[in-house]
């Protein structure tokens, strides 16, 4: 089985076996954006449960 490489580099695992992402929208145009919100943008987010069925498989081996 191969691992989906474009999943292997947008998520992270954590120690429990959660899986963490990166946030949308944080990139580019953050003068508009409050300085709570660019905080918020700036910590990982975590995978939703009714994703990781999907997550699980396309990383096969964990990361």
């Amino acid at each position: 089985m191969k691992t989906r490489k474009c999943a292997a580099k947008r998520l992270k695992k954590t120690g429990t076996g959660k899986y963490r992402h990166y946030k949308a929208g944080a990139r580019h145009l953050m003068t508009g954006k409050s300085a709570k919100r660019r905080r918020r943008l700036g910590q990982d987010g975590e995978v939703k449960g009714t994703e990781l069925k999907r997550i699980k498989a396309a990383l096969p081996y964990g990361l």
